[in-house]
C-alpha cells in the first residue's frame, strides 16, 4: 500500500513542478510540510528518484507523449494527465522494480482519481503504445 501512496505523492510533486516551474530539488525540499509524507518515510528513495528522474528525462518523456498523443501538443494536454504520464513513462524506462504493466495500471488508477472523464482511456492508449515500442508488453 505504501508504494501506491508514494506514487500518488510523486505524481502530485511532478504536477506541482509543472505549475510552479520549480526544480525537483526545490519541490522535494518542501515535502516535509506535507501530512501525507509522514507515513511514507520508507518510500523516500522511490519518491525522490522518480521526481528527479522525471525532471532529468523530461525531454525524452515528452517526446514519447507527443509521438503517441495523435496531434495533441504537450501544452494542450491537461497538467494532471501530463504528470501521471510523465511518472509512468519514467517508471517504464528507469525503474526496474516497477513492471511496465504495473506502471500503466497505476497510471490509469491515478487518472480515474485525479483526471477528467476521458483521462483513463487517453493515458492508457498512450502508455500502451509506448510499451509496445519498448517491446516489453
Amino acid at each position: 500500500m505504501s508504494r501506491k501512496a508514494a506514487r500518488e505523492l510523486a505524481m502530485k510533486l511532478v504536477f506541482q513542478m509543472e505549475l510552479t516551474k520549480e526544480s525537483a530539488v526545490e519541490t522535494i525540499n518542501k515535502i516535509d510540510e506535507l501530512d501525507e509524507y509522514k507515513n511514507l518515510q520508507d518510500q523516500i528513495e522511490y519518491i525522490e528518484d522518480s521526481v528527479k528522474g522525471v525532471e532529468k528525462n523530461k525531454q525524452l518523456i515528452d517526446e514519447y507523449i507527443e509521438k503517441y498523443s495523435k496531434g495533441w501538443k504537450i501544452n494542450r494536454i491537461a497538467k494532471v494527465d501530463l504528470a501521471i504520464m510523465r511518472l509512468a513513462i519514467y517508471e517504464m524506462l528507469h525503474r526496474e522494480d516497477v513492471p511496465n504493466a504495473s506502471a500503466i495500471d497505476e497510471a490509469v488508477e491515478l487518472a480515474k482519481k485525479f483526471g477528467g472523464d476521458n483521462s483513463p482511456s487517453f493515458i492508457n492508449g498512450i502508455l500502451g503504445n509506448i510499451i509496445k515500442e519498448l517491446g516489453n508488453e
